[in-house]
């Protein structure tokens, strides 16, 4: 993936517009709960002072649908960045070039939330414009908020040049190793409740992969469009077709789909509900399929065995619910051993998936874990990214 990265920048007495994302969880009393966002930003941040570059720093927070929200104002986020970073921050609520410029240049300034304004969503010209005569250029560090066409994360891009910050390189580096230039064979599992939120994913992968896992409440679909009774399982129907078409085109594509070849079934779905291990056709009607089997395990650990490049997007069962998270622990912390023995390359991405590597202890064991959740699909669905888009070379 060729893209233009912060080394070729001349940053020396410059002023740089970085987007950041610091839309992070907070608790009932407002106190920040994961500060692991704030964190991602501080080597960009520490290489752009060092290269003597001046910082405004831009961000969304929230949805606060175009009007300013004080509930939803970015100065909250003052005092835990410069704890982080120990450096001073000025927080700006309205912006102007004269007030950047009178800065030192040392200067790390926070603007309020960008989404405060409706043409920020709007990607509106004007806005994009108004905020580029505040610097010189513009680094976009916000995988997160790539695949928006928001002014901030894109079409400022169209007024500065462009750079990758060092975690958008970091991210984008890693999402080219595992699905643009890959370590072949390539395996995927997909996993989640439902298909038609995945219809665009997984007829991107079958053209791209050796092997592609579907677990979840999705898989119900295909193995009810294979003809097996699902009993009252999280089932789409309607898709069967749909289904069938993937499978068909997998197929073709010489990309080998491994469902469910057993499972788990309960008649509740609650934690610590009775649950018994069964074949396909072996479902009861008034049981649910909430996990994935034993056997089912096994034939995923073989595939990973067999690959070089995992990746991974949803859980294969209802993780949040003893016992079924059992397969999808299993298996992330298969892949977690092969990681560390580097025999395969796994990078992970979705809030879902993070969750439930979190769950299995072993986020620090898979090479990259994005948590970038909507980026993070459409890449793998194979969209066009706008904050990616600004940062390819021009001609």
């Amino acid at each position: 993936m060729s893209f233009t990265r912060l080394e070729t920048a001349d940053l020396k007495g410059k002023t740089a517009l970085v987007r950041v994302d610091f839309n992070v969880p907070r608790n009932d009393d407002g106190t920040i709960s994961d500060d692991t966002r704030i964190r991602s930003t501080l080597p960009t941040i520490q290489y752009l002072q060092d290269k003597g570059a001046k910082i405004v720093l831009l961000s969304h927070f929230g949805r606060p649908k175009g009007e300013p929200n004080p509930e939803m104002s970015l100065r909250f986020i003052v005092p835990t960045l410069e704890k982080i970073s120990g450096k001073t921050v000025t927080f700006i609520e309205r912006p102007n070039a004269d007030a950047v410029a009178a800065l030192d240049q040392d200067a790390i300034v926070l603007v309020e939330n960008t989404r405060f304004s409706t043409m920020e969503t709007e990607g509106d010209p004007k806005m994009a414009q108004f905020l580029a005569s505040l610097g010189d250029l513009f680094v976009m560090d916000a995988f997160s908020a790539s695949h928006r066409n928001h002014v901030s994360s894109a079409v400022i891009g169209e007024y500065l040049p462009s750079f990758a910050g060092l975690a958008m390189e970091r991210e984008l580096d890693h999402l080219a190793a595992a699905l643009d230039h890959p370590q072949t064979p390539v395996m995927a599992i997909v996993g989640g409740a439902k298909v038609s939120t995945k219809i665009d994913l997984l007829e991107n992968l079958v053209s791209r992969l050796d092997t592609l896992v579907i677990g979840g409440g999705m898989a119900n679909t295909f193995l009810f469009a294979q003809g097996h009774d699902v009993g009252a399982s999280l089932c789409e129907k309607d898709l069967k077709a749909k289904a069938l078409d993937i499978m068909a085109a997998a197929e073709k594509e010489n990309c080998r789909i491994i469902l469910p070849v057993d499972v788990v079934a309960a008649t509740e779905f609650k934690a610590h509900a009775e649950s018994r291990v069964c074949g396909l056709d072996d479902v009861a009607p008034h049981e649910m399929i909430l996990d994935a089997g034993p056997d089912t395990v096994s034939a995923i650990l073989d595939a990973m065995d067999a690959s070089n490049t995992l990746i991974w997007n949803g859980p294969l069962g209802a993780f949040e619910l003893t016992p079924f998270e059992t397969s999808t622990v299993e298996c992330a912390k298969y892949a977690a051993k092969l990681c560390r023995k580097d025999d395969i390359i796994a990078v992970a991405g979705g809030g879902d998936t993070v969750a439930a590597l979190a769950l299995a202890n072993v986020l620090d064991d898979f090479t990259f874990i994005s948590t970038a959740g909507g980026a993070f699909l459409e890449w793998m669905e194979g969209k066009v990214l706008p904050g990616v888009e600004i940062l390819k070379p021009k001609p």
